[in-house]
């Protein structure tokens, strides 16, 4: 890639997408089962498969922008450009931007607050 590119960003299919993120998720789940988690008390903490491809599309805008953490309006744009290239993904996408005082262990948010 150029510096020149005006368009960086990697343009995946989103059954690849998906396919990724449900590879993912099942490593996440096997890990904790192996730690001796009961399911009951961690599945509703984890992402969904396509708020995973959300948050993963995400965490590669805020690594292209030299890893600076977007402000709530940067994220809100980001987020809604991410509907907007993958229609599909905007219940996931108006999930996450519902979750304003998300308590979930896999939300960034989350974790700079509790700081």
């Amino acid at each position: 890639m150029t510096s020149n590119d005006q368009n960086p960003r990697r343009r995946a299919s989103l059954e690849l997408l998906r396919a990724e993120a449900s590879d993912e998720l099942a490593v996440l789940i096997h890990e904790r089962l192996r730690g001796g988690e009961d399911p009951w008390d961690f599945m509703e903490d984890l992402p969904n498969v396509d708020e995973l491809v959300v948050l993963t599309l995400r965490a590669e805008n805020i690594t292209e922008n030299g890893g600076v953490r977007p402000n709530r309006a940067r994220n809100y744009r980001v987020l809604r450009q991410i509907a907007l290239d993958y229609p599909a993904l905007t219940r996931a996408v108006w999930r996450i931007l519902g979750e304003e005082e998300s308590n979930r262990v896999w939300d960034a948010s989350a974790r700079l607050d509790a700081s």
